[in-house]
């Protein structure tokens, strides 16, 4: 992975830029003063934390996700049907017990299980349940008719391969650039390439190996293939189908368009065949996070694709939004439980060094690209390339446009394990530390189905990829770049609000690049912290104390308090035309030394004779040590309310 800037390897001394000795051009009393130094940004008291709920947690009972077992025939002893309780708000089942086509003999004190007599029809006459939420239950059939009325023959290719080819073979396209390498490394084949004339009476499986070859019969990238296929552990959906006995949509209303090609895939056992909750869905999202664990530079890109097959099971007509909302909330459970597992540690590091190995040989690339690499897809040879387009489209299908149901306000939970799915994504927080950004992160409250106890509903990994969403006390990130990957380099694009201060510290590089109101202050130590975005610093006070601040924002940086730079810090500005990438500073500036170096951007370069305005503030106190233009030598001119530099050869 490249730093920020790579500018940041070179001593000062060594740049194109002639260092300026600074000699004010304003009055004499200025260049001569001492400043006073202002205190860093007050603490903000103990960062915030993230509790586990009181409630049995998933993680801890994964393996009663079982049917044919007594022991785990209700929502009480069933973790798999017991995330998913929400669900009885919108249907009640005709009996509320795993029994869809099961049996089991009586253990102990739990009763024996008998065959339910639902027939998965609905209103054929016979007992089948009821609609408690007709809006909802209405709302989720609709919405499978709209979609499979209005599909592309695009989307009609893309719901079949979904279907018919491996999951994991599927999944691998979010790859982008290392779509071909990976497949390659783990040895993937499918025999689901197209639409055969005749697949509208004759189904096709498919013969590939959907995930690859595991364990040591692939020296390459065995052990990436088994932590993949470690995520399915205990994931069955067929013990919360067989629970809820909710109808897949095309039974439910006769206008739902089943693609033509899939008819032959339609259960000719509806009993036992039931739609909540879609199996695809979930196998797509567990085998997404143990991809996306293995190989976190595309982590948001193969998630994304884990949510678009769900999608595509409605476009299908097999499912309907429900289905596939249930199946992404049971699978980020049953993949935080398996990668929580200690006995998958061994395998988890492994497969993470293995999968970066493997993928760098394959590419030509080394630590120090990989990442850029990873990334360098455009529309035409990469559909994940856009993060924009990414977010949206993560975002809408966490819900599909259900309206809220509920209270849209109440405090977000966080499940116990939940953290590990952030692992390897950002590394170099805390346990506790990715708690809180899951909690800041989730989405809000009151939706149909996602506010389970524990908060598996609720989370937003795509959000939470992009890091915190609130600070709340002291918010301390130290990154150490030897340990390369994101412990070097990162890039956080949430909107941040909150009331507490953020604290960099370590040698890594962390970029803000969202349009932040945080209040508590900026104190920077030690590394680089950029920002990409005017209002990248939030409300508060910035503090230099060591490292270097970075403003790259096109509109230039827009500090809403003080700022303050000691002796030891730093602070580099990349300029573009008419004045862009300036720095203002609603407060006062207080400059006890240091350095400043300037850049540019987007193609602008200035001439010799130009001056550029850098700093306009409330108040400027102090001067900066050296300076340094790129390309240049500069005359500083300093005033009581800013900085500008005048250019020559």
């Amino acid at each position: 992975m490249q730093e920020l800037n790579p500018l940041r390897r070179l001593p000062l001394t060594l740049a194109i830029s002639a260092i300026l000795a600074l000699t004010a051009c304003g009055s004499t009393d200025h260049s001569i003063e001492q400043p006073s130094i202002p205190a860093p940004p007050p603490d903000q008291g103990a960062a915030d934390t993230a509790p586990v709920a009181a409630v049995p947690a998933f993680v801890d009972n994964v393996a009663t996700n079982q049917r044919g077992d007594a022991r785990y025939a209700t929502a009480a002893t069933n973790a798999g049907v017991r995330v998913l309780i929400g669900m009885l708000d919108i249907w009640k089942p005709l009996t509320e017990i795993v029994d869809a086509g099961v049996t089991a003999p009586a253990v102990g004190d739990f009763p024996a299980v008998t065959a339910s007599t639902w027939t998965g029809v609905p209103n054929d006459g016979t007992p089948g349940g009821t609609i408690v939420n007709a809006g909802v239950h209405n709302a989720n059939i609709d919405y499978v008719v709209k979609a499979t009325a209005g599909r592309t023959p695009a989307q009609e290719l893309a719901a079949y391969l979904d279907d018919r080819r491996g999951k994991g073979y599927s999944l691998t396209d979010g790859m982008g650039p290392l779509t071909e390498a990976w497949r390659g490394a783990a040895r993937q084949t499918t025999s689901i390439t197209g639409v055969p004339a005749d697949a509208t009476t004759v189904l096709y499986n498919d013969s590939g190996n959907n995930t690859g070859v595991a364990g040591g019969a692939n020296a390459e990238f065995g052990t990436v293939v088994t932590l993949v296929n470690a995520m399915g552990n205990n994931g069955s959906t067929e013990p919360a189908k067989r629970f809820f006995k909710y109808a897949r949509p095309y039974r439910w209303s006769a206008s739902v368009a089943v693609l033509p090609a899939l008819v032959p895939a339609k259960s000719a056992a509806p009993g036992t065949d039931g739609g909540f909750t879609s199996g695809h869905s979930a196998e797509a999202v567990r085998g997404a996070l143990g991809m996306a664990y293995a190989l976190p530079e595309r982590y948001q890109e193969i998630i994304t694709r884990g949510l678009e097959l769900g999608e595509n099971r409605i476009l299908s007509g097999m499912h309907s939004p429900l289905d596939v909302i249930s199946g992404r909330v049971q699978a980020q459970a049953v993949a935080a439980a398996n990668l929580a597992d200690p006995a998958n540690a061994a395998t988890k590091a492994a497969a993470v060094a293995q999968a970066h190995a493997a993928l760098m040989a394959r590419t030509g690339t080394t630590a120090a690209n990989f990442h850029d690499f990873a990334h360098s897809g455009t529309a035409a040879n990469d559909r994940f390339s856009d993060h924009a387009s990414n977010k949206a489209a993560y975002l809408r299908r966490l819900t599909f446009g259900f309206a809220p149901t509920g209270a849209t306000t109440a405090a977000a939970v966080v499940p116990k394990g939940a953290e590990v799915l952030l692992e390897t994504r950002l590394p170099y927080l805390s346990d506790v530390q990715r708690r809180v950004v899951l909690k800041t992160t989730a989405l809000p409250s009151g939706y149909p189905l996602l506010d389970d106890a524990e908060g598996w509903g609720r989370l937003n990994l795509f959000a939470a990829a992009d890091g915190y969403g609130a600070f709340t006390g002291n918010v301390v990130v130290a990154m150490d770049a030897a340990k390369g990957g994101y412990h070097a380099v990162d890039h956080w694009r949430n909107d941040i609000s909150g009331t507490g201060k953020l604290v960099k510290q370590g040698t890594g590089a962390l970029k803000l690049g969202g349009n932040n109101t945080w209040s508590g202050g900026t104190q920077l130590e030690a590394g680089r912290l950029e920002g990409s975005a005017s209002t990248a610093f939030g409300k508060g006070d910035v503090y230099v104390g060591g490292g270097t601040l970075v403003g790259s924002a096109g509109s230039g940086l827009a500090l809403a308090g003080k700022y303050t730079q000691l002796a030891t810090g730093n602070l580099e500005l990349k300029l573009g035309g008419a004045q862009q990438g300036r720095m203002t500073v609603a407060g006062v500036m207080t400059v006890a030394g240091g350095a400043l170096a300037i850049g540019f951007q987007n193609g602008y370069k200035p001439a010799a004779g130009d001056t550029l305005h850098v700093i306009a503030a409330a108040g400027l106190k102090g001067r900066f040590d050296t300076i340094t233009v790129s390309g240049f030598k500069a005359e500083a001119v300093y005033t009581d309310t800013g900085l500008q530099l005048r250019l020559s050869n």
